[in-house]
């Protein structure tokens, strides 16, 4: 008979400056799309309070949007901004906070990305060059007085969050949305200094948002940054092909004010540059916390079998076993791990890790999507 998986190594305390937490699992962010008008109500703030009284060491928010004219691609994306949504979260993270549970907001702009259901903003789309995806039009090329309002923008949805009592703030910089279409030389085809050819150069725009937003933060207030190699738009690009051209894309963005990366990998198993420390190497977030010295948080197909982007096809995802996170997290090539899916179907999924019930993991049905289990 196997012994059980000692998963003790996933429920150590961690404390990043003010930010103190019970365990190493975060909830990872993912769109919900159930915020009429742009404000989250009592069945937003229910679903993220079920989470946080069972056992979530941090929660995520769903990507929540500056005040921008067109920062979102579907109606039901929650705002961050404006006297009513503001009110929202300010329910959403109170209830948290009473079940025991720490939160921060993931601040974003979704660029020139097209939304799933056909919706689109009555603005055009903005973006660095007018281009959602190589030889993809959609939108307009921002200008530096855009790029500056939206900076702003960005600092001022942050700084709102502190004031409401959130315990940390995510800014999005990943999935080929906003900051992204900014890193990837296939979407910013700018001749300012917003553009560039090299990937340090292109990160101009993220380190003045990560400036701006660290200003109205405070010294001692954590902030992440969530990054990606793939994008919605093409899952195999590859922003840094080595290591070097890393440490030149996220070096300036913590001496910026990143406190944390977070991440993200469509399978956090995968090793980030195999070819230097082999198949079983570190991960993304491995070699940014090696390259940077900062904290970090992996996440990709966390106990579950298939993707993210999988289930938007309607495939179902069986629960699988976490060896390979326990040996990655016990080797503290990581320092938190999101879990998106398995928690988002089962509020209760920390806990059966937690207690060991592995027999009660569920399977992801895409239906889970539709509805705030």
């Amino acid at each position: 008979m196997t012994a059980p998986l000692n998963t003790d190594s996933l429920f150590r305390p961690f404390q990043l400056k003010s930010l103190t937490l019970k365990n190493r699992i975060v909830m990872a962010p993912m769109t919900r799309n159930f915020s009429p008008d742009g404000v989250p109500g009592k069945n937003v703030a229910a679903y993220y309070h079920r989470r946080a009284e069972a056992d979530v060491g941090l929660i995520l928010s769903e990507g929540t949007v500056i005040d921008r004219p067109a920062s979102r691609n579907e109606a039901g994306i929650p705002f961050f901004h404006g006297e009513d949504a503001l009110a929202g979260w300010k329910s959403v993270i109170d209830g948290v906070h009473a079940a025991g549970g720490k939160m921060g907001p993931q601040i974003w702009h979704t660029g020139a990305t097209r939304g799933m259901s056909g919706w689109a903003p009555e603005a055009p789309v903005e973006s660095p060059s007018g281009l959602n995806g190589p030889g993809d039009p959609n939108g307009v090329a921002m200008s530096e007085e855009d790029i500056a309002d939206t900076i702003a923008a960005f600092a001022s949805a942050s700084a709102d969050a502190k004031k409401l009592g959130f315990d940390v703030v995510e800014l999005h910089g990943a999935h080929g949305y906003l900051i992204d279409q900014f890193f990837w030389a296939a979407t910013n085809q700018r001749s300012d200094r917003y553009g560039g050819a090299s990937l340090k150069e292109r990160a101009r725009f993220a380190a003045e948002i990560v400036a701006a937003t660290r200003e109205a933060l405070g010294p001692d207030y954590p902030l992440i940054l969530r990054l990606s190699q793939w994008k919605q738009q093409d899952y195999k690009t590859k922003l840094a092909q080595t290591p070097d051209e890393m440490a030149d894309w996220l070096l300036p963005l913590k001496e910026a004010g990143v406190d944390m990366f977070h991440c993200s990998q469509r399978r956090f198993w995968e090793p980030e540059f195999p070819e230097i420390d082999g198949e079983e190497g570190l991960n993304f977030a491995g070699w940014a916390k090696k390259l940077t010295g900062a904290a970090t948080i992996s996440v990709g197909s966390v106990g579950l079998s298939g993707d993210m982007m999988a289930a938007f096809g309607g495939q179902t995802s069986s629960p699988v076993g976490l060896d390979a996170l326990v040996k990655r997290m016990e080797a503290e090539e990581f320092d938190l791990i999101a879990v998106g899916r398995a928690i988002l179907g089962d509020p209760h999924w920390v806990t059966k890790i937690r207690t060991g019930d592995t027999q009660e993991l569920q399977a992801f049905d895409p239906a889970s999507l539709a509805e705030l289990v």
